[in-house]
């Protein structure tokens, strides 16, 4: 009886080493393209947001300064009027008159229902005096907006910052699908079994760990 007719055969993994790196290294391929092509994405939305955030931004900053600013021009127009009120009660004889031009010129319809609440607050207690300019609608009919849009600045940074993160982690990952590929070309090259299997299967690992941390950041589009 002849050696060849005492051989085993090999297992069918052994035989068709090839041919499973090349299948391995499709898979793998197909799995970075996508990878890189989701962490693109991704730090595109992340810029995108940003951009918004800085735009809302230099709104809400905008926004301020012009509450600010309607919010010194009626300080100095209590202080007129409160002067006119006491040359008015002395006796001055154009001080009501003065009063009352300057109020339906400088007053706004928010600043007289802040000085109407405060009056009436004044009138409650005497002892303290109510500043019309602390009146909390007042407050939110100047700087309401600037509040809102700065807080919606802060939500788009915020989200892009996330985005950003996931891109990047993404990239981390593309990294780690190409030394897969490293791996199993090495595998497809080199004769000796053992170390074939041994790069197949640090490479394999590496896969599957990356695939399933992968899977778990959500699919973006354009």
């Amino acid at each position: 009886m002849s050696v060849s007719e005492n051989t085993a055969p090999e297992p069918w993994w052994q035989r068709h080493v090839e041919l499973i790196v090349v299948i391995l290294l499709g898979v793998v391929a197909t799995a970075t393209a996508y990878t890189s092509f989701q962490s693109g994405l991704y730090g595109g939305h992340s810029d995108d947001r940003i951009s918004q955030s800085e735009a809302r931004g230099t709104e809400a900053e905008s926004l301020y300064l012009e509450g600010n600013q309607q919010f010194v021009q009626d300080s100095q127009t209590i202080q007129q009027l409160q002067a006119y009120a006491v040359a008015a009660e002395a006796g001055d004889p154009i001080a009501q008159a003065q009063y009352d031009e300057l109020y339906f010129i400088g007053v706004s319809e928010e600043l007289d229902a802040a000085i109407q609440n405060a009056a009436a607050l004044d009138a409650a207690d005497p002892a303290f005096w109510n500043d019309p300019q602390a009146d909390e609608d007042y407050q939110a009919a100047l700087f309401g907006s600037y509040g809102e849009t700065s807080a919606l600045s802060d939500d788009l940074r915020a989200e892009g910052d996330a985005l950003g993160e996931k891109g990047d982690w993404l990239a981390f990952y593309t990294t780690l699908m190409a030394i897969t590929l490293f791996l199993l070309g090495i595998a497809a090259v080199i004769k000796r079994p053992l170390m074939q299997w041994i790069l197949i299967a640090t490479g394999g690992v590496i896969f599957l760990v990356t695939s399933v941390l992968t899977a778990t950041v959500p699919f973006v589009w354009l």
